[in-house]
């Protein structure tokens, strides 16, 4: 009764393109692949954790590449004025 048997597999995936259309069915499997993905690391607990310390550093670094680039202490931009003379009443 299972899909053990090749003929209900390719009905199966005949049925498919014919609902979703062959456009629609490679989207379909990559956010399917990206779901089973997260539930897993979901279920492990560690592959967000991982993730999110990244980004930290990677964030760290950068900031600090930008404060070595600019000058540490750089004095505030000055605001430029208007190129229009407004009218004095």
């Amino acid at each position: 009764m299972g899909l053990d048997n090749p003929l209900h597999i390719a009905f199966l995936v005949v049925i498919l393109l014919l609902v979703f259309g062959a456009k629609r069915l490679p989207e379909i499997g990559r956010s399917l692949g990206g779901g089973m993905r997260e539930f897993k690391e979901g279920i492990s607990g560690d592959g967000k954790q991982n993730q999110i310390t990244q980004a930290a550093q990677a964030r760290e670094d950068s900031s600090h590449s930008a404060s070595q680039a600019f000058g540490e202490g750089a004095a505030a931009p000055v605001p430029v004025e208007p190129s229009q003379p407004t009218p004095h009443q």
